[in-house]
């Protein structure tokens, strides 16, 4: 017997998503409404890698099942496509998602406790990838709320990277001398229950208002060290393309801006919204760069493989930054497989960050060492474009940290001792130190000089 499919009800449009529409669009079209409308087995061990690097089944996005037409069965394409219809009927409720996902009354009740601190968002989209029967599915763990985000929810820190610190007007974070970060809402399509912004959820929903961008803008203008710009949220493409765009045209006006990036999770959550409107937009005032959030091999659809590559011939690299959660990808063939995946869709696995000491996400933190186990278990065994760089993003306003195996086993002035992936020992020659006593520009020659131009001393060097 098909399952009964369960219509959606439009929910109500928040006073916040009001003040979304009229700060985001002239058009009501042009912007969907804003806002939100048990105990796992911690086992912190890896996999060992030498157990776990062949015969690995590599899955295809076009044979990723959903549970779509399960749920969601009486949602024609032409609505289930439209980006604006998934954000618009989000799952905000537990009595909603209960019609979806088996709830005893005991977790329902335990679930709206969480939601009255951490609230719910989840697309219709994204809660297609879930396994409804499967309570520790990788993909239900990102998206549906868990009680020990309050049991363990003490433990952590609102801002762990002290963002308020370093945020020189409202909405701008300049921690790096180079470049900026710009967090334009606090919106997203999907409440990730690991993100590291989860103290903005309770915020109600905001959009930067016109004079704020303009103070951003002019802090950019003035600071001429700054090159690369951040765009960040909440998720920025919340907002409408025309809205988004008349951000980044004036940044682009800006002589000293080389590079902008786009920081977002709608290629995984909602790929709908990388439509051609978008993509011809920042074709137009490249180089962009996009930087998103695949977690888990299940996540890359054919939906989310055509808006990666939507992108990419706009002249978009895409990139992958995930992380690292505990049930969700914290094995080394799990990571495997995404990185192959990824690297299949053009995606460059980057980072594969240490998951923030953010309250209510400690459940799904794991040891450091999971992580670098993880590493040394790819390195060597698969193309070094599919292996992240793992990052611990310093508490404090600290900043990132590269932190990868150790190879070097011991050191002198002349040599080092180093092992490779097998666990193969190697002696290698370290070259001395050759001591200068003129700068390199005046012995160097460019090609089809003579001697003619060179200091004398430097010129007798040469012979």
């Amino acid at each position: 017997m098909k399952p009964a499919s369960v219509k959606l009800k439009r929910q109500p449009v928040y006073e916040s998503e009001k003040r979304c529409l009229d700060s985001c669009s002239n058009n009501d079209s042009e912007e969907p409404p804003g806002k939100r409308s048990t105990s796992d087995n911690l086992e912190e061990e890896p996999p060992s890698r030498h157990s776990v690097h062949c015969g690995l089944k590599e899955e295809p996005p076009s044979r990723v099942a959903t549970t779509r037409y399960r749920f969601f069965g009486d949602i024609p394409d032409s609505l289930w496509n439209d980006w604006k219809w998934q954000f618009r009927n989000r799952i905000t409720r537990v009595e909603q998602l209960a019609q979806l996902i088996p709830l005893s009354t005991e977790e329902q009740a335990q679930l709206k406790l969480v939601t009255m601190r951490y609230p719910l968002s989840v697309t219709p989209y994204y809660l297609s990838l879930i396994d409804p029967d499967d309570p520790r599915d990788p993909i239900r763990k990102q998206a549906i709320p868990s009680p020990m985000e309050m049991t363990m929810g003490s433990v952590g820190l609102e801002d762990p990277l002290d963002e308020k610190k370093d945020t020189v007007v409202p909405g701008l974070v300049h921690r790096y001398p180079d470049r900026v970060l710009l967090v334009l809402t606090d919106i997203c399509p999907m409440f990730c229950r690991h993100c590291t912004r989860k103290r903005e959820w309770r915020n109600g929903g905001w959009v930067r208002s016109t004079a704020e961008v303009e103070a951003m803008l002019d802090y950019v203008s003035q600071h001429k060290a700054v090159r690369d710009i951040i765009i960040s949220g909440g998720d920025p493409l919340t907002l409408s393309t025309r809205h988004l765009e008349s951000i980044i045209s004036r940044l682009r006006r800006i002589k000293h801006v080389e590079i902008i990036r786009i920081g977002t999770r709608f290629p995984v959550v909602l790929p709908q919204r990388i439509d051609n409107e978008l993509c011809s937009m920042l074709a137009k005032h490249g180089p962009i760069w996009l930087n998103t959030h695949f977690n888990h091999v299940r996540e890359i659809t054919p939906e989310a493989a055509e808006a990666c590559d939507r992108l990419v011939r706009s002249g978009v690299p895409v990139n992958n930054q995930s992380v690292l959660l505990r049930g969700v990808n914290d094995r080394i063939e799990a990571q495997m497989r995404l990185c192959h995946a990824l690297l299949r869709i053009k995606v460059r696995p980057y980072y594969l960050f240490q998951c923030d000491e953010v309250q209510g996400t400690e459940h799904l933190r794991t040891p450091v060492e999971t992580g670098i186990k993880i590493i040394e278990g790819m390195r060597g065994h698969t193309s070094g474009l599919a292996v992240p760089t793992f990052v611990i993003d310093l508490p404090q306003g600290g900043g990132k940290v590269a932190l990868q195996p150790n190879y070097v086993l011991a050191q002198t002035e002349g040599e080092l001792v180093l092992r490779n992936y097998q666990e193969r020992l190697f002696h290698y020659r370290n070259p001395a130190k050759l001591a200068r006593t003129e700068p390199p520009s005046e012995v160097l020659c460019p090609a089809g000089s003579t001697t003619a131009n060179v200091p004398q001393e430097a010129a007798a060097n040469l012979g």
